[in-house]
């Protein structure tokens, strides 16, 4: 059957998945569209808004004051639906340095900008727009399919998600162009320069010294990874990569790896003009279905948001579990894999019958203990969000 490993030959079956609630983390606090949450080094949560803001949240949970950190909103990012400021990630060192990155969509022409910028060394809860360093500019033919998530990984060095460009089907094949960041996942250093560049390139990037390949490039074959993180234990990089017109797919991402988008969509061929030849594909570790009558390994969804593998404390029966939902119908699975196979997976929680509109997972986070949460759009165009902590349902 596709898409599911067996737990044959294991020495144990694996706990079963448990089934989870979300529970409103503040309750009298309404957001707008929001896309991104984290926790900074010295202990704040804070949110992105897709339309340009990013505000502190209040440490009392049941306040509903913010403290307005950055504003570009006048910058006006957000003009297509998918559009917007998009990624938001702390320096590593931020306590002593104060610099932070942002992901967001300009116009004319249309492009990603990839910026570092520095809070104020007297008030640490403002942004100084005027520190703006930019880093890079992609170029984006389509309003869509931006990925757009910026993290720091365990090495230090700055990843960040881009999708194919938009459209649909991949009209240029930017997943399979190693001359494009499109398409990609890249890897670059925030703390070097390499020749006119705005940021350095690892020497252990897998593609340096390619002909025809972007040095930046960490993986390729990607359609729209929305979301992908680290397992903070094994270091893992799991991603949500959204589907065109039948398959979601959750993947493992390794150096160098191919994941197959535009000649494949998750296992399944997709269009294979123009395809490289003698490629290894890396398949999915798990994928599902538009429609239900097409597998019997998972139930249906429209569009994967990525997530985390739980490693807190408050919920032992979800240690290990990688946690993902569905943007269109408000889905969130679980899946246990070892080595990059899977060993089981599961709905964690269903949409409640008769609740419309139906909760949009934007995008899932976690703070610094490794407790995760779940960013929602709770009416049709997200100008009422919610932000829910994952708790498991006792037995």
């Amino acid at each position: 059957m596709l898409g599911v490993a067996t737990t044959a030959g294991l020495a144990a079956e694996p706990p079963s998945l448990p089934k989870i609630e979300l529970r409103n983390a503040y309750p009298k606090l309404v957001v707008k569209r929001p896309v991104w949450m984290c926790e900074s080094p010295d202990g704040r949560m804070f949110l992105v808004e897709q339309a340009g803001r990013v505000l502190i949240l209040p440490k009392d949970h049941d306040s509903a004051e913010t403290n307005v950190f950055l504003d570009i909103s006048d910058r006006k990012p957000l003009r297509g639906n998918e559009e917007g400021l998009l990624g938001f990630a702390f320096h590593p060192e931020y306590k002593s340095n104060g610099k932070f990155y942002i992901y967001y969509s300009q116009q004319d022409p249309r492009r990603s900008v990839v910026s570092e910028l520095k809070v104020f060394s007297n008030n640490p809860n403002q942004a100084d727009l005027q520190s703006e360093r930019i880093l890079m500019e992609i170029p984006q033919p389509f309003e869509n399919h931006n990925g757009a998530t910026t993290i720091f990984g365990p090495d230090g060095f700055f990843y960040i998600g881009l999708g194919d460009g938009g459209s649909a089907r991949d009209p240029f094949n930017n997943g399979q162009n190693m001359n494009t960041l499109l398409g990609k996942i890249i890897r670059i250093d925030v703390n070097s320069r390499t020749g006119k560049l705005g940021y350095g390139i690892p020497k252990d990037n897998p593609f340096v010294g390619k002909e025809g390949a972007r040095p930046e490039i960490w993986a390729l074959g990607m359609r729209n990874p929305w979301r992908f993180s680290f397992d903070r234990k094994t270091e893992e990089l799991y991603a949500g990569d959204v589907g065109q017109d039948k398959w979601e797919e959750v993947d493992i991402i390794t150096r160098g790896g191919n994941y197959g988008w535009r000649v494949r969509e998750a296992f399944h061929e997709f269009n294979s003009t123009n395809a490289p030849a003698n490629i290894h594909w890396i398949d999915p570790i798990i994928e599902y279905p538009h429609n239900p009558a097409w597998t019997t390994n998972h139930t249906p969804g429209l569009s994967i948001t990525g997530g985390y593998v739980y490693r807190g404390k408050k919920n032992p029966g979800l240690d290990g579990v990688y946690i993902y939902g569905d943007f269109a119908i408000g889905t969130i699975w679980g899946l246990r894999s070892v080595n990059g196979k899977l060993q089981q997976s599961g709905v964690l929680h269903q949409h409640p019958k008769n609740v419309i509109p139906i909760r949009n997972i934007a995008s899932f986070a976690e703070d610094a203990r490794g407790e995760i949460y779940m960013l929602s759009f709770e009416d049709n165009n997200g100008q009422v969000g919610r932000i829910y902590e994952l708790v498991e349902t006792k037995p």
